[in-house]
């Protein structure tokens, strides 16, 4: 009996979900991951963003960088597609982290990105990167790009992740991570897209050589939100800086509703910042899937937390306002954390 082209592909399809899940149900059932250990309390600092450039210089001030002179530093944007802020980083805020960082004496800094909406490059020239690269002299990592020797090999054992997934050494091997990322929902199965999402885009796609598809696997597996989650188990973050300038409440990551909480935020605990982005989503009212249930029972968050990548409690986050503006919302967020 033939079939058709399209009854063909679909049926392949659900073989390989099929397996997937099956190898998953196999492989999780002896399978560990030794959480980290959680922080006792995490700091989350907001300040007003009527000035871009004024307000990151100003949280960057409350934090400890001596670990930071003479130390190389991998950082990690956000430029998933070719469409403005919020669904990019916003250019002067990669021009303030990074001179933030040249002013407390950073030896090198890596700008390393994979976009899934487009071609990495094109996207970062046309967002105006590679220019700024050349004026600023920090490096960029085109991550597609690199070869096979440069990644690092995550096994499956006690992951949502059927094979694992690979992981650049450059966010292995550096001194210091710090990660920039956006307040957006995400429609296609993430809920959220924040600084734990944002990860993804350090994972590759395909590894020269190997023909799976990781993001394929991503996007179609029911345990999506667990596993953008487990990859931020594997490498180490230094400082998270939120720019909620604007933000989307709902669609996302590349388009939605935009709101403007003129706010930028920063912690070193991604848990604890992606937390309250989510209660600024629902300070403006967002999707039911962000709407819905306590804070920490977002699958991001508790699998996250679960990990010990953050804080594991919402009364473990100290909400730290640097004016008067960012102090008038603080406690609106803190009662949604806590609701």
């Amino acid at each position: 009996m033939k079939i058709s082209r399209r009854k063909f592909l679909l049926a392949g399809l659900a073989a390989s979900v099929g397996v997937a899940l099956g190898g998953y149900a196999i492989h999780r059932m002896g399978g560990y991951v030794l959480p980290l250990v959680p922080p006792a309390t995490s700091n989350v600092f907001l300040v007003n963003a009527s000035d871009r450039m004024k307000g990151i210089k100003k949280l960057l001030g409350r934090f400890d960088f001596t670990g930071f002179k003479s130390s190389t530093v991998a950082l990690k944007a956000n430029y998933n597609s070719d469409d403005p802020f919020p669904a990019s980083t916003h250019i002067e805020t990669i021009r303030a982290i990074i001179e933030g960082l040249d002013e407390v004496g950073a030896a090198e800094i890596t700008l390393a990105e994979r976009s899934g909406m487009g071609n990495t490059r094109q996207v970062l020239e046309n967002r105006g990167v590679l220019k700024l690269s050349d004026e600023l002299g920090f490096k960029v990592t085109v991550l597609d790009e690199l070869a096979a020797k440069n990644w690092s090999d995550i096994g499956p054992e006690g992951l949502h992740w059927v094979r694992g997934f690979r992981i650049p050494k450059i966010f292995l091997e550096a001194d210091r991570v710090v990660q920039t990322c956006c307040l957006k929902t995400h429609r296609f199965g993430g809920h959220i897209t924040m600084s734990l999402k944002n990860s993804v885009g350090l994972v590759a796609r395909k590894v020269p050589g190997e023909l799976y598809d990781y993001m394929a696997e991503l996007h179609a597996s029911p345990f999506q939100r667990l596993m953008i989650a487990e990859i931020n188990r594997f490498y180490n973050v230094d400082l998270v800086i939120m720019d909620a300038i604007e933000g989307f409440v709902k669609g996302g990551p590349e388009r939605g509703e935009l709101v403007k909480p003129n706010l930028i935020l920063a912690s070193k605990d991604r848990v604890a910042i992606d937390a309250v982005g989510v209660a600024l989503l629902r300070s403006y009212g967002s999707t039911p899937e962000v709407m819905k249930g306590r804070v920490f029972d977002l699958e991001q968050i508790s699998r996250a937390a679960e990990l010990g990548i953050g804080i594991r409690s919402p009364s473990n986050i100290k909400l730290i306002p640097l004016d008067s503006e960012s102090q008038r919302v603080t406690g609106e967020l803190q009662e949604i954390l806590s609701a």
